[in-house]
C-alpha cells in the first residue's frame, strides 16, 4: 500500500507529535511504500519567520530521520521542490465548489485565529492537501482527526474529477492513530500538549535533567491510586498514556504494576523510561547536525523519486483535461 503524509516545519517536537503521528510512520514504512514530505508550502498560510524558514525545514527533516524515518524505507523529499504539486493544485480548484471550502473546520477557526492575515492560501490549503494526496495515487494517508475532514474533502474531489474526466486518481482512506492521538499538557491535563505552550511540553530532545524535572512536576491528582479515568482523574491519566506507548505496556498491566506505590515512585518510573527512550534519538540528532551534507543528499534523492512519480501523474491529467 502506498502511505502519504506531510509535516509542517513548525518547531520542535513535543511527544504528542512523535506517539500521534511519527511512530505510527516508522511502522508503517516497514511493511509500505511511505511518501512522507515537509510541508512549507502549507506553512506560508500562516504568520512565519522567514529569516529561520530554512532552519526550521532543515531541522524538521534532522528530526524526523532522527526519531526513525529511514530514508531507505520510505521518500523524503521537501513539498515545495516538487513543482508538480502546484500544478495540480491549480487544476484540482476548478472542480471544488468554493462552499465546500467555507465549510472547513480548520479554516473557520484559523480565520478566527489570524483575522488580520486571512489570506486565499488558507481557504485554499485542503485543496493543495487534495493535490498532495492525489498527486502521489497514495491508498492510505494517516492523519489526526482535525485534518480528517481534509481528507474527506480529497476523496471527494477525487470522485468529481474521476466523474468527470474518467478514472484518474485513487480514493485515498484515512488512518487514524488508536492512542496518544491526543496526548495533554504536562501542566493542564485538560488541554492538549502543545508547543507554543513549552512548559506544558515534554520535547522530544530536551536533556535528560529537563524531562526528569518535567515529568516530577506534572500536574497529577488528589490521591495516590494509580488508576486509568481520564474525566476524574485527567493528570495520572494522561502519564499512564505515556507510559503505555513508551512501553508497550498495556494500562492495565501499569495500573497492577504500580498498585499502591503512590505517584512519586510512578513518576520515577516514567522519567527513567522517558529519558531511556529518548537517549538514541537525541544520541542521532546530534550526529546528523554535523552532516549536513548527507541530509541534504538524502532529500535530493527523495525528491527525485517523487518527481518521477509527480510526473507521471501531471502528464496523465493533462491529458485528460485536454490541456496536451
Amino acid at each position: 500500500m502506498r502511505v502519504l503524509s506531510g509535516i509542517q516545519p513548525t518547531g520542535a517536537i513535543h511527544i504528542g507529535n512523535y506517539l500521534a503521528a511519527i511512530k505510527q510512520f516508522i511502522e508503517l514504512q516497514e511493511k509500505n511504500e511511505c511518501i512522507y514530505f515537509i510541508a512549507d508550502l502549507h506553512a506560508l498560510t500562516e504568520p512565519y519567520d522567514t529569516k529561520n524558514f530554512q532552519k526550521n525545514i532543515l531541522d524538521a527533516v534532522i528530526s524526523y530521520l532522527a526519531s526513525g524515518l529511514d530514508p531507505e524505507k520510505c521518500i523524503l523529499f521537501i513539498q515545495s521542490q516538487v513543482k508538480e504539486n502546484t500544478e495540480l493544485a491549480w487544476l484540482l480548484s476548478t472542480v471544488t465548489p468554493v462552499g465546500d471550502l467555507l465549510r472547513m473546520t480548520q479554516y473557520k477557526e484559523k480565520s478566527k485565529q489570524f483575522k488580520r492575515v486571512v489570506n486565499a492560501g488558507l481557504l485554499n490549503y485542503p485543496i493543495l492537501m487534495a493535490a498532495d494526496i492525489l498527486l502521489y495515487q497514495a491508498d492510505i494517508v494517516p492523519v489526526g482527526k482535525d485534518q480528517k475532514q481534509h481528507v474527506e474533502l480529497a476523496r471527494t474531489i477525487a470522485r468529481k474529477f474521476n466523474s468527470r474526466f474518467g478514472q484518474t486518481f485513487k480514493i485515498p482512506q484515512v488512518l487514524t492513530p488508536r492512542l496518544g492521538e491526543k496526548i495533554m499538557a504536562l501542566n493542564n491535563p485538560k488541554k492538549k500538549m502543545s508547543k507554543s505552550l513549552p512548559q506544558s511540553c515534554l520535547f522530544l530532545f530536551d536533556e535528560p535533567e529537563i524531562i526528569q524535572k518535567k515529568i516530577m512536576s506534572a500536574v497529577t491528582d488528589t490521591g495516590k491510586i494509580i488508576k486509568y479515568d481520564p474525566k476524574r482523574k485527567a493528570g495520572i491519566s494522561n502519564l499512564l498514556t505515556i507510559y503505555s506507548l513508551f512501553s508497550g505496556k498495556s494500562i492495565k498491566e501499569l495500573e497492577k504494576k504500580f498498585k499502591g506505590a503512590g505517584y512519586e515512585k510512578f513518576k520515577k518510573s516514567l522519567a527513567e523510561l522517558l529519558i531511556n527512550s529518548l537517549e538514541p534519538l537525541r544520541r542521532k540528532r546530534k550526529e546528523l547536525l554535523s552532516r549536513e551534507v548527507y541530509v541534504k543528499e538524502i532529500l535530493e534523492q527523495g525528491r527525485n523519486r517523487a518527481e518521477n512519480i509527480a510526473k507521471a501523474t501531471i502528464q496523465d491529467v493533462k491529458k485528460k483535461m485536454s490541456l496536451i
